[in-house]
């Protein structure tokens, strides 16, 4: 019994002193765990902006007159005078050039002799009906006779009224040889110059109308489609970044430029001395159908399963959690958010792949967005923000 007692006595003491070490090392291992800073991983953040309203359609062209006029002679012959130029200003029946006369006033004046011929033979058979006439009620001349003489006379006045129609027609032919404006405008183009013998109706001068005035531009295949006759664009100029006009899409070409294969678009525009012909535009209209969204960077997209997520940042906690949102479309710098995020949000646009939720995260101290510079001690921008 004293043996067995010694024994058990022993095998107590062993268990306590091996009680005893694992105490003390379980205690020195949680030191260590206490001792131990947590990790916050460094990331790259961008700031929401404002929502868009999707892509833009940005073109550029030259500011025209609505109407131009290519002008040009109606009758064929020699120029001999041009006088005026590009960038005059001109008015109504102004003499903007002239043509070689000489063959069209011998014209009138054979057209003129002509006429006073066919008139002496109208009075002559007028006459001549009077006395045949005068023969035949005294039964002297036979019906036949005085039938002859009716139509002798009904042919010399017809031969009358001809020649005055070519003496008319051969006035026209010499006024036809001064090229005269129909309306005030401004002269924008020369085509023929003095010595030039030009064909009746070729364009010698280009004159721009007064009045209203639009935007040229040429549109590509694939964008012509949002180009309706009565959509809203903005009108923006180079010459001012102050001048901004609200226009409006007045024609588009039905078929495309056989060179270029885009399509002329006419934007009209609103009055305004400011608009110069031949000032530089940029035309910018938003997509048909487009919703408002927020734009992220590519790389600020992630996966979880089958859901699209991003990880936003807690300002307050400096820790990130995933939030599931909704892809409207594709722009050219990111991607556009239609659901699930909001304007000042801060979602990690890098690194995405070592994100996971309650993360604790470093942030830059100052950032500048596009919204001006801004010092936080847990915000930092790239610059995202909603436009193109």
């Amino acid at each position: 019994m004293t043996v067995t007692s010694h024994r058990r006595s022993s095998v107590f003491a062993r268990g306590l002193l091996v009680a005893a070490a694992l105490a003390a090392l379980s205690a020195c291992s949680e030191e260590k765990k206490a001792e131990a800073p947590e990790v916050v991983r460094p990331v790259k953040v961008a700031e929401i902006g404002p929502p868009d309203e999707g892509r833009k359609l940005v073109y550029s062209g030259s500011v025209k007159a609505r109407t131009e006029m290519n002008l040009g002679f109606r009758v064929s012959g020699k120029i001999t005078e041009r006088l005026v130029d590009v960038g005059d200003r001109v008015k109504a029946g102004d003499v903007l050039a002239r043509i070689d006369e000489t063959d069209y006033k011998l014209s009138l004046d054979s057209a003129d002799a002509n006429l006073a011929s066919a008139q002496k033979q109208a009075e002559i058979t007028q006459i001549a009906l009077k006395r045949a006439q005068t023969l035949r009620d005294k039964n002297v001349s036979s019906q036949a006779d005085l039938d002859q003489a009716t139509l002798s006379r009904d042919q010399a006045i017809a031969a009358q009224h001809s020649a005055e129609a070519s003496l008319d027609q051969a006035k026209n032919q010499v006024a036809y040889t001064e090229l005269k404006a129909d309306r005030p405008g401004i002269v924008t183009a020369v085509s023929a110059d003095v010595g030039q013998v030009v064909a009746s109706g070729s364009a010698v001068l280009t004159v721009a109308v007064d009045g209203s005035k639009e935007v040229l531009v040429a549109v590509p295949e694939m964008d012509v489609a949002q180009f309706k006759p009565g959509k809203a664009v903005k009108a923006n100029f180079w010459s001012s970044d102050n001048l901004a006009l609200d226009g409006k899409v007045r024609e588009v070409a039905g078929s495309a430029d056989s060179q270029s294969r885009t399509f002329a678009v006419r934007v009209a525009l609103p009055d305004d001395d400011r608009v110069l012909l031949g000032m530089t535009a940029t035309i910018t209209a938003s997509l048909d159908n487009s919703s408002p969204a927020y734009s992220v960077p590519l790389a600020a997209l992630a996966k979880k399963g089958e859901q699209s997520i991003v990880w936003v940042v807690d300002r307050q906690k400096g820790t990130v959690n995933a939030r599931s949102v909704t892809i409207a479309d594709f722009s050219d710098d990111g991607v556009r958010i239609s659901k699930g995020l909001s304007t000042g949000d801060l979602v990690v646009s890098a690194g995405t792949q070592f994100m996971k939720d309650d993360m604790k995260v470093r942030l830059p101290e100052t950032v500048t967005s596009r919204f001006g510079s801004v010092n936080s001690m847990t915000a930092a921008s790239v610059g995202v923000s909603a436009g193109n």
